[in-house]
């Protein structure tokens, strides 16, 4: 670690790590709800558990991108960050908006829209926070040196801090409301997103396998062009059916297609560059998570995405088990792995600390993706039978849900081999057990 101030994401990412934890317990808790429907139905009701899991999952992602920048743009930059004390500020804005959302989740308090239900004044803590966040990033890399990197980096950040806005339009109308819901879900997962996960892959490749920083740049300002050229108009493969106009089902469709085309982009990239590098790194688990997560993606949101967003193909699948299968393993594949990946890089260093403990994070890596593709298959085979007896079939959608007791049953199984990696992992990054690096010469910040 060459800059004080790199330290501002140990204390983001273990805030992660524990939110990390939740989310998938929530979502364990979830999957055996589906299989015995009544637990817990009057003290912790099925949709208040999932916006516990949805919600953990989306802020403890944002944690990770918000400390990911704070631990790479010093480097980056070569100077240390404009200011500590307003990045502890913001985390703790975060802190308790994320404590006063669940509290609010508890009572029955909630906007009622996916992802969106946070109360009006913790929407306004979390506008807040970004705009502290982005000031802070902006003005420490305004001052000093501008890579690809931290260019991707920002924009991806500053977009994604932008389309916020769209959280707080919630007009009456429900084709409008589902518009801007998806300005925010779509365009965030899909488009910014993506420009901070190629920015962090960017940086990992780097820093494990030693190519020149030439070779990363140009790489990722091609990836970057193809997310937003194929993500913007994707976005319209949502508006299939919410009553738009219908020429977004050709514009959806043929734009959802590409989205395939930035996940191989990425999964080449990461490939071509342990392959060329010559670098032989320490910490192979984090290789082991940055391989991992760009291949995933490519599977998860590329090809899985792709099953499915064809609008005469939607028509029947849409809002199915497919749907869920698609949304777990590119969640896990693009930005859980991509997270998990800079934790396992940075710990070390911000721990002072050589990699350790990389046999039992490597073996948290395999749970959790073994776990998460099982899973992603056990659901695609449920949508499917779920498409015919309902969509095509006729039948009724309860008794539908009866006749899936089995595949529900295998995905709370893979959820459990889920759980277990999730908490190796964090076992594995929180718990040390190598010796403590001697101190080089400081490095001095850039002018």
């Amino acid at each position: 670690m060459k800059y004080q101030s790199q330290k501002v994401a140990y204390a983001y990412f273990m805030v992660a790590m524990g939110l990390f934890a939740i989310q998938v317990l929530g979502g364990l808790l979830a999957g055996w709800i589906y299989v015995w429907p009544n637990t817990l139905s009057e003290l912790l009701p099925f949709n208040i558990v999932r916006m516990l899991h949805t919600n953990a999952l989306i802020v403890w992602l944002l944690l990770g991108f918000f400390g990911a920048a704070y631990y790479l743009v010093p480097e980056e930059s070569e100077r240390e960050l404009f200011s500590v004390k307003l990045a502890y500020i913001q985390l703790a804005i975060l802190v308790v908006g994320t404590l006063g959302a669940v509290g609010s989740y508890l009572v029955g308090i909630h906007g009622g829209r996916e992802f969106l239900e946070q109360p009006l004044w913790v929407k306004f803590g979390i506008l807040v926070a970004a705009v502290i966040f982005l000031a802070n990033i902006s003005l420490t890399v305004l001052a000093g040196r501008k890579t690809a990197i931290t260019n991707i980096l920002l924009m991806g950040l500053w977009l994604l801090s932008l389309l916020w806005i769209f959280a707080f339009i919630n007009p009456d109308n429900l084709s409008l409301d589902k518009m801007y819901w998806w300005f925010v879900v779509h365009l965030w997962v899909e488009a910014t997103w993506e420009l901070v996960m190629a920015a962090i892959l960017g940086y990992l490749m780097l820093k494990l396998t030693g190519v020149d920083r030439e070779v990363v740049e140009k790489w990722l300002y091609v990836i970057v062009a193809l997310a937003l050229f194929s993500g913007i108009l994707g976005t319209g493969h949502h508006f299939l059916w919410i009553g738009t106009p219908g020429y977004w089902q050709w514009v959806g469709s043929i734009f959802s297609t590409l989205e395939v085309i930035p996940f191989f982009a990425m999964m080449s990239f990461a490939f071509v560059m342990v392959w060329k590098g010559r670098k032989n790194h320490p910490n192979k688990a984090a290789l082991l998570w940055s391989l991992g997560a760009s291949t995933v993606a490519f599977f998860g949101a590329g090809v899985w995405g792709f099953l499915h967003t064809l609008h005469g193909v939607n028509y029947y699948t849409h809002g199915t088990q497919i749907t869920a299968a698609h949304g777990h393993l590119a969640f896990y594949g693009a930005y859980v792995a991509m997270n998990l990946a800079m934790f396992t890089y940075a710990m070390p260093h911000l721990r002072n600390r050589d990699p350790y403990n990389q046999v039992l994070n490597m073996a948290s890596f395999w749970l959790m993706t073994g776990g998460m593709a099982f899973m992603t298959f056990v659901l695609t085979f449920a949508g499917t039978i779920q498409t015919h007896m309902q969509r095509i079939v006729g039948d009724y959608y309860m008794d539908v849900q009866d006749q899936l007791g089995l595949f529900y049953l295998m995905r709370l199984g893979s959820g459990v081999v889920v759980v277990l990696g999730a908490l190796l992992f964090i076992y594995a990054t929180v718990v040390v057990r190598r010796e403590v690096i001697k101190p080089g010469p400081a490095a001095v910040p850039g002018e």
